[in-house]
């Protein structure tokens, strides 16, 4: 708590200077910092008032050896425990994008109309997660499966530290249950890749993309089974030439809505692959093997035979597969930032 109060008061100072907007960049880098930490100093003030307040509970019960109270007070005491802790943990969130918002694009493989649906049950998944923490998610681009769910996905999550807990997401997810598709209801395992990206931001300036690189091409917005639900070609589709990144967004109403959306979207794909080729390089002085995407199966989802969420890295795993699906995440991410801490101490 004094080391967070020190640092306010040092990013307030700098904000009070009279040159402080001259560097703009600089001084909305400072301005984000400066809301985030006096977020922080809040929340550990009403922490401690909270615990002055259960003290009190406490005291109250046992001079007046009041029985009635203890139910009120194994409440309070649990939420303020659960409370501690998600801000504990977040303060190891120190990534250089943690912070940020995050941008999830899922993506379906092996597994045809069965892998659509995966991919869909996915994004409910992440978006009831977001929900349940306070965050604003957007879907900023879909594409509709042959007969049900969908082929792939974009979701921009808006939460501090919204990237910090879902990069552990990136990889492939694997799930195993009786196809609701198959007249035979056959066992079927399918698979979706999930690419989690933090959202760029104006300072940013090591990623420049220059026009010449680009090829914009604009279509007609398609509905479910290719049905088109635009008269104009509002739907955009930028493709960039020397890496062969294809981004395409239709569901804003505009073709300039749609098109910063997909810049926004492969200029967070180049950040990624600036920090893929970052930790490549780190891992190749270390002597370890990267494997490819597709060859990253990170957790497994199994409805059959029997109820399993596990993930393959951390080793966590839990039974209740249904709450998992419905945004119950938390276990699983924390599992694998706490896994992802200690191998990084080890290196």
């Amino acid at each position: 708590m004094p080391a967070l109060e020190t640092r306010l008061s040092e990013l307030e100072k700098s904000a009070s200077q009279p040159s402080f907007w001259d560097d703009t960049r600089n001084a909305q880098a400072v301005s984000r910092e400066m809301a985030g930490v006096r977020d922080d100093v809040e929340s550990w003030r009403e922490v401690e008032l909270e615990s002055e307040s259960l003290d009190e509970l406490i005291q109250m019960a046992i001079e007046e050896s009041d029985e009635s109270l203890t139910d009120a007070i194994r409440d309070d005491y649990e939420a303020l425990t659960s409370r501690v802790k998600k801000m504990e943990f977040a303060v190891q969130l120190s990534g250089q994008y943690d912070e940020r918002p995050a941008i999830l694009s899922l993506k379906q493989g092996a597994g045809g109309v069965e892998a659509q649906d995966w991919v869909q049950m996915l994004l409910r998944m992440y978006l009831r997660w977001a929900e349940s923490r306070g965050f604003k998610a957007s879907v900023l681009e879909s594409t509709a499966g042959d007969e049900t769910g969908l082929k792939s996905a974009t979701t921009q999550i808006e939460g501090r530290y919204a990237y910090g807990y879902l990069k552990s997401e990136r990889g492939v997810h694997r799930m195993v249950r009786l196809s609701p598709f198959d007249a035979d209801h056959m066992r079927h395992t399918t698979f979706a890749l999930i690419e989690v990206l933090p959202q760029p931001e104006d300072q940013d300036t090591t990623i420049e993309i220059n026009s010449d690189d680009l090829r914009i091409d604009t279509f007609r917005a398609g509905g479910h089974g290719g049905q088109n639900v635009q008269k104009n070609d509002t739907a955009v589709r930028i493709t960039h030439l020397p890496t062969n990144i294809v981004v395409s967004v239709q569901n804003e109403r505009s073709q300039l809505q749609n098109r910063a959306v997909a810049m926004k979207i492969l200029t967070a794909r180049l950040m990624d692959i600036q920090m893929q080729e970052a930790e490549e390089h780190r891992v190749k002085l270390k002597g370890a093997h990267v494997a490819p995407e597709w060859g990253r199966q990170v957790r497994s989802y199994v409805l059959h035979p029997y109820k399993m969420v596990k993930d393959h890295r951390s080793g966590y795993e839990t039974a209740d597969a249904e709450g998992v699906l419905e945004g119950e995440i938390d276990g699983l991410l924390e599992a694998f930032l706490l896994y992802s801490m200690g191998a990084a101490s080890e290196t």
